[in-house]
């Protein structure tokens, strides 16, 4: 049954445009053609008489023809993520010359169990919490400063609109990654002291059209060329495709770009805290300038997804640096948000000066209402008080 299904499969699917479909198409032609030895015998107790198990292709490995009663295995298949080849897969012909069904699936079934290293599951699935956790705090951060900007409506100005379309956008993403890992994996003082080009040559309108409307051209382009390959739209969300390489290029310019204005942003920093000329700086201001040097680096990184560089430098698999790689870049990726929210709104001192007026003015209006109350039960009780 499975053999007519690849069969059908392959014929109707063009294995080149897919580099998973191809190697199994290449290892299910090799099953049936060659008569290459698979599997080895590893426990049997048969007749030469007794029938024999076809040879089988169960979708990842092929199976010899076997001898009744007998337990046969080969290395696990490398191609499936999360299994290790040096570990063994196995397959038990039953007396009666058939394969081993599944006692749930009441399907042929290759056990395939012992392959899974379950450390390195134990560790992905780890790095995976870590994500969802990292972009769930990110998210609660985004929409917390998101209704900061809405609700303090004295608090309008043009850069805090676009600061509140880059939350927005945040969030879309967040919960976008959220809904993939759940289902389908089971330095204001730079900004404020940058604000000529924001108030006087482009407006924001401006920065809407450059920040939703050129990465939606991007996605539009990358879907309408996805949509015209052949199986282009299938399993989408998991397998890549050649018209990757047009958000990839996109992607490349974007970190080019924000790498220039760290470097800026930088330089204009580190030439507002140098001392005029007439002083010279001690030992106190040089660690001071450093400081803040290193701590502005260190937010700005994932604010302008520069960790995301870091992606072609990724260590061998099940290696001790491909370990702390992931552990690195699940808390930059995943608290990216948190960051920005931290930048733009929880350390901007306007925000926490409106804040405090705004809940001064609260406790105010609170405090009136409390003596109105007092002063009308008074009045109630002693109509002739006065």
């Amino acid at each position: 049954m499975l053999s007519r299904f690849l069969n059908k499969l392959f014929s109707q699917t063009n294995v080149t445009e897919n580099p998973q479909l191809k190697v199994l198409y290449t290892r299910y032609e090799e099953c049936f053609v060659s008569n290459e030895t698979h599997n080895t015998i590893v426990q049997s107790e048969y007749d030469e008489n007794a029938p024999r198990c076809p040879k089988t292709f169960d979708g990842f490995s092929c199976w010899d023809e076997t001898p009744s009663n007998t337990t046969v295995v080969q290395n696990c298949p490398e191609l499936i993520n999360g299994f290790d080849p040096s570990r063994t897969a196995f397959k038990e012909c039953l007396e009666n010359g058939t394969w081993l069904e599944h006692p749930e699936s009441k399907k042929v079934w290759t056990n395939y169990t012992t392959c899974i290293d379950y450390d390195d599951l134990r560790f992905r699935n780890v790095i995976n919490n870590m994500y969802v956790g990292g972009y769930a705090i990110s998210l609660i951060a985004l929409i917390l400063s998101l209704m900061i900007f809405v609700f303090l409506r004295h608090f309008q100005y043009k850069r805090t609109r676009i600061h509140a379309n880059l939350f927005i956008s945040f969030i879309l993403n967040n919960i976008m990654w959220i809904v993939w890992y759940k289902t389908v994996v089971d330095y204001i003082e730079v900004v404020q002291e940058n604000t000529v080009s924001i108030n006087e040559y482009i407006s924001v309108r401006s920065y809407c059209a450059i920040g939703w409307a050129i990465p939606a051209l991007v996605v539009a382009l990358y879907t309408g060329v996805r949509m015209q390959l052949r199986y282009g739209t299938e399993r989408c969300w998991m397998d890549q495709s050649h018209a990757l390489w047009i958000i990839v290029i996109a992607v490349v310019i974007i970190l080019t770009l924000s790498f220039l204005f760290l470097v800026n942003v930088i330089r204009v920093l580190l030439k507002k805290m140098q001392p005029p000329a007439s002083n010279q700086p001690n030992e106190a201001a040089k660690k001071a300038a450093r400081a803040t040097a290193t701590l502005v680096i260190y937010f700005m990184i994932p604010l302008y997804g520069l960790h995301f560089i870091l992606i072609p430098f990724q260590r061998a698999p099940e290696s001790i640096g491909e370990k702390i790689y992931q552990v690195v870049s699940a808390l930059l990726t995943s608290l990216q948000g948190l960051c920005v929210s931290i930048l733009f709104c929880f350390t901007n001192n306007d925000v926490k000066t409106a804040l405090t007026n705004y809940l001064a003015r609260y406790k105010r209006k609170t405090e009136a209402i409390q003596m109105t109350g007092i002063t009308t039960g008074e009045s109630a009780v002693n109509p002739n008080a006065a």
